[in-house]
């Protein structure tokens, strides 16, 4: 492949809800370019983009897959991005280096939530977007229906581009509204088309969306807009910057039709990403921050100094670990010195790619704007950035959602622990979205993820990659153990055994505190029934009977401790002696102050279409829940509510269940409040129950 100047590169990203066709679509594009020599299909498992194991075995795309290509002397970077929401994170991070995103929305489903998610993102990071109806020659469609969703949600500057003809089965005519004139396309799945004239009885349709394109773009331009009022018409050539203009600053949303399957409509689709899209040179500069002093900087796309960005890493089997990035500043060629300021770690750059999924070509350099690969860099991670000597700088990290699906794992084989430690660290460096936390209170391992299907996913690479096998469970949940009322107790230790003997007696009053308050321990001695220098050994005790919980084996929180008086021995009295019974006696004084379990709430907030809000409301209040508010986000109702941890184990599986996957949540942690006493018993004994099985 020719280098190209950095004007001439479209870096685009291919993103929308799980089914729209996108990995199609990309498919269809490398074909219509002459980049492969036929298509593949998602049921054959032979697409270029969905090449890993587990998204062939399970049919979608699980992976954001970067892809090369031309089209009328331009170069297409364009990336397939999953539409499931379980792996946003891919989809995003792909957001991150592109100048464009082409949104495609099923021409049967219409916009859906996945849609809306994407949608929103790359609006806050102010990255323009054209729209693509796609699946148009499937049964029960309804254009008109989906455009006027496109506008109701995006705006109502949601322009048609084009009108399908014939939409249904046998869909293969188009009009062309900038030309005003009839694509037929041919049913060989070629793309190849002809031109026509328009027919009588779409004339005046096409007239009047003609002249809305021509005022839409003569707004985007003063100049435009005389020549405008002074002619009452613009020419196609003279629209051309006035419609790159209108797209980068969305005072217009192109909307196109097609049918990845059949390919028709990409051809024409890939004409306008080439003469009207977005470039590198459209976002020449972005703020950064400076690796030493934190004040921003500009990093601009002619500057001397490289700046990469590496907004994806994966392990490959056949070529071992692969950075993604993009080059914001500078040129970078093989064998350079860089400086990975995220992580203060040199780097040599290796062997240095372009991606067609798993195939990659050599380059020996990339310019500014564009898209690479390079292999086998020492300590590069995703979301790191990467600077020449002369501008050491940090970009924006990409803001990934928090993890909303929880689970423990058990891990099958004794051994393997230091393997599976190794994956689950691995893991987490290719997907930010994966989280995993070792938690010493509860001893278990959990792992945290965007959905059960995320999880799953995680579950097989682990195998897979790193030839472990481990077992997903409900995790425990972290109660807290804490008192409602006071409590009084004098507790005598006194052990004789040949020799030395051991013998503390500690009077103790405890009392409740405010939520979130902790436990405070203080001492109220007087006179010489004992020796402050036990002070610290009886808080010892307490501080150790906390920990181990007596309830249910759950972390003692929210409460006063107050040491008052005890006794002592002048030879059987030592650190122990008082550390022990500093333990039984605040073990006692619990006992008798009303303990209580305390469970924690989470805050969680459903967005979710209005015809299933019914539903999903019937199953929080299902789930022991408390709905806190509601409101709107365009076409979706948003739930705010609270839920018992407790409650909410695989809450992502059953909400997907109740909506047809049309919904999405969030989860917080919010607060700790007294459990119910028919939910404390059947912990305690369950706990109880723990500890004789071991």
């Amino acid at each position: 492949m020719k280098q190209y100047a950095t004007a001439d590169i479209r870096n685009f990203a291919l993103v929308g809800h799980g089914a729209s066709g996108k990995t199609c679509l990309s498919e269809a594009m490398l074909y219509s370019s002459g980049q492969i020599n036929r298509m593949g299909t998602i049921d054959s498992g032979n697409t270029v983009s969905d090449y890993h194991p587990g998204e062939q075995h399970r049919q979608i795309s699980i992976h954001a897959t970067p892809m090369v290509t031309e089209w009328n002397d331009v170069k297409f970077n364009l990336i397939d991005t999953p539409g499931y929401s379980d792996f946003i994170g891919e989809a995003l991070s792909s957001l991150a280096v592109v100048d464009m995103a082409a949104v495609v929305v099923s021409a049967v489903n219409g916009v859906e939530v996945g849609t809306e998610q994407v949608w929103d993102h790359a609006t806050r990071n102010d990255i323009p977007k054209i729209i693509v109806v796609n699946g148009l020659d499937r049964e029960h469609v309804n254009f008109d229906q989906v455009l006027n969703q496109c506008k109701e949600r995006f705006g109502q500057n949601v322009f048609p581009m084009q009108l399908p003809v014939n939409p249904g089965p046998g869909y293969n005519k188009n009009v062309d509204v900038l030309r005003s004139e009839l694509i037929e396309y041919t049913a060989d799945g070629s793309g190849k088309y002809s031109e026509n004239e328009l027919p009588e009885d779409l004339q005046s349709r096409v007239d009047e969306l003609h002249q809305s394109l021509i005022e839409y773009v003569a707004e985007s331009d003063d100049s435009l807009l005389e020549k405008f009022f002074e002619q009452g018409n613009l020419s196609e050539e003279e629209m051309r910057e006035g419609i790159h203009a209108a797209v980068q600053n969305q005072t217009f949303i192109p909307l196109f039709c097609t049918s990845s399957i059949s390919n028709i409509g990409v051809a024409r689709l890939m004409d306008f990403i080439a003469k009207y899209g977005s470039s590198p040179v459209d976002r020449a500069q972005i703020t950064a921050l400076d690796a030493s002093s934190g004040d921003e900087k500009t990093v601009d796309l002619s500057g001397s100094d490289p700046v990469l960005f590496v907004y994806k890493a994966i392990s490959e089997g056949h070529v071992g670990e692969l950075s993604f990035f993009r080059v914001y500043s500078g040129r970078v060629s093989t064998g350079m010195d860089l400086y990975n300021t995220s992580r203060n770690q040199n780097e040599r750059f290796g062997q240095l790619f372009i991606m067609n999924g798993k195939d990659r070509t050599n380059i020996g350099e990339l310019a500014g704007g564009d898209l690479g690969a390079v292999v086998k860099l020492k300590d590069t991670h995703a979301g790191n950035t990467l600077c020449g000597s002369g501008m050491k700088v940090k970009l924006k990290e990409v803001d990934y959602p928090k993890p909303n699906i929880h689970a423990a794992i058990n891990i099958k084989s004794k051994g393997d622990e230091e393997k599976v430690a190794v994956g689950l660290s691995t893991l987490h460096e290719e997907d930010p979205t994966f989280i995993y936390k070792v938690d010493p209170e509860l001893k278990q391992t959990v792992i945290s993820g965007q959905g059960e299907l995320h999880l799953q996913v995680i579950h097989d690479r682990l195998k897979r990659r790193f030839n472990v096998d481990i077992h997903l469970k409900e995790p425990k949940i972290p109660y807290r153990e804490t008192i409602q009322g006071n409590g009084e107790s004098k507790y005598r230790h006194k052990k004789q055994s040949g020799g030395a003997g051991q013998f503390a007696e500690v009077w103790m009053r405890i009392a409740p505190k405010e939520r979130g308050d902790g436990v405070e321990f203080t001492n109220s001695l007087v006179g010489q029934n004992v020796d402050r220098v036990f002070v610290p050994s009886v808080e010892k005790g307490v501080n150790a009977a906390c920990t181990d919980g007596i309830l249910a084996g759950y972390r003692v929180v929210d409460l006063k401790v107050d040491f008052y008086d005890g006794k002592q021995h002048p030879v059987d009295s030592k650190d122990i002696a008082f550390q022990l019974a500093g333990k039984h006696a605040f073990r006692e004084a619990f006992m008798q102050a009303q303990p209580c379990l305390l469970e924690p709430i989470v805050n969680i907030e459903v967005k979710v279409p209005e015809d299933h809000m019914g539903d999903v409301m019937g199953d929080i209040s299902g789930r022991r829940g408390k709905i806190m508010g509601m409101d709107s986000e365009g076409s979706l109702q948003v739930i705010k509510a609270q839920v018992p941890q407790g409650n909410l184990y695989n809450y992502s599986t059953t909400l997907r269940s109740l909506t047809g996957g049309r919904a999405l949540h969030s989860e917080e942690f919010s607060h700790y409040e007294q459990m119910p006493k028919d939910m404390e018993n059947k912990v305690i004994a369950s706990s109880k129950s723990d500890d004789e099985e071991e």
